[in-house]
């Protein structure tokens, strides 16, 4: 299924980044680090036509992905911003073929693509969620569960969201923190949907370990190993009968292309930012469901902005997992939008309203920026 971003054009004027500090619920811990405060980079596109918001979901350290808050703004305000000045006038499609001259940065170049596919689409009074193609006007919701003090703590944290309403359940695990973690919530809980998400803290030397975890009947094990192990990844998922999910890895829809060919993957998670932009993210999606292979879609934390682009993106056909589309509550005590995403049922509605659909708190977005930049032509 092609993107169906709108065919008329933009008329860029001026770039607004901001970066904000936006304070966590709860610590949030996995195997490489603790958050307590979400870092982030919010993207406004000024156009002749209207505004448009993204969002830039890297973090302030690179631990997770090589690209974090600092590198990013540089990159958007000396190349990214500047490359799209100077084009001025193009479609919202053609934002990933402007910036291709430019190596990597994906998670910056999919905030900005963003961005400008909103400003278009609001521009047009058509919703995100149609241009791209969904299919369902509310998606299941899971939940990401960081790393608890204990396996106590841990069947507590996940009794509450269970309780809420979640519809499946992701637990966080590093060495030392896995099996006896992944029983005790099996244990506690019973034939819930359940899955578990390495971060990369592995090595295939771990593989004895992770076979371990076959016994508890999971959705599958989220990225085990390291980004680029793709053979790696190959020769563990013939050693489980869990099925081996790739995050980090897939980076592109060529990368996806190379992970089904060799077999490194049975699932895809698949990430917006991580992958370049929502164009490229609906690629995997097109070709992991032409091969047959379940998707479904990850969080990094988003604010409100981020998370109804994700609600769209999981409303396609080929998201037949439950996502890590949460509450927004989930994380944060006030969103940056006047409607931030609720569970209902077990499920997130996708917004419906122009572009993105949803609108910016003014005030909230003003009390969480600690630095603001607008680059002009």
């Amino acid at each position: 299924m092609p993107l169906t971003c709108p065919a008329s054009l933009v008329t860029l004027d001026a770039v607004e980044l901001r970066v904000l500090h936006m304070p966590l619920v709860s610590p949030f811990t996995t195997s490489f680090g603790t958050e307590t405060v979400r870092e982030v980079i919010v993207v406004t596109a000024e156009t002749a036509e209207g505004r448009g918001w993204g969002e830039v979901v890297t973090q302030q350290a690179p631990l997770y992905s090589s690209e974090y808050t600092q590198g990013a703004w540089d990159v958007l305000t000396r190349y990214l911003v500047p490359a799209l000045l100077e084009r001025r006038t193009f479609a919202p499609d053609e934002v990933a073929g402007i910036l291709r001259p430019f190596v990597g940065h994906r998670m910056a170049k999919a905030g900005l693509e963003l961005a400008i596919i909103d400003a278009a689409l609001r521009a047009e009074g058509r919703s995100f969620a149609s241009s791209i193609g969904a299919e369902r006007d509310r998606v299941p919701s899971g939940v990401s569960v960081g790393i608890q003090s204990d396996p106590t703590a841990l069947v507590d944290t996940v009794g509450g969201y269970l309780d809420e309403g979640y519809v499946r359940i992701k637990i966080k695990i590093k060495p030392g923190r896995d099996v006896d973690d992944t029983a005790a919530v099996r244990e506690a809980f019973g034939a819930i949907p359940l899955q578990v998400d390495a971060n990369s803290a592995y090595t295939l030397q771990d593989a004895d370990t992770l076979a371990e975890l076959d016994r508890f009947g999971l959705l599958l094990i989220e990225q085990p190993l390291q980004e680029d192990d793709l053979v790696d990844h190959a020769t563990l998922a013939r050693r489980l009968t869990t099925p081996v999910c790739l995050d980090e890895s897939i980076v592109s829809d060529k990368v996806a292309a190379d992970a089904l060919a060799l077999g490194s993957a049975a699932i895809l998670n698949i990430k917006a930012g991580r992958v370049g932009g929502y164009v490229e993210a609906v690629a995997i999606h097109d070709r992991a469901r032409a091969a047959g292979i379940p998707v479904w879609c990850g969080g990094m934390l988003e604010t409100g902005i981020g998370r109804a682009a994700n609600a769209a993106l999981a409303a396609l056909p080929g998201f037949t997992l439950p996502g890590d589309i949460s509450a927004s509550a989930r994380f944060y005590a006030h969103d940056i939008v006047t409607e931030p995403a609720v569970l209902e049922d077990g499920h997130v509605r996708v917004p419906t309203g122009p572009g993105l659909g949803v609108e910016i708190d003014a005030a909230a977005l003003e009390r969480f920026t600690v630095r603001r930049e607008r680059v002009v032509r």
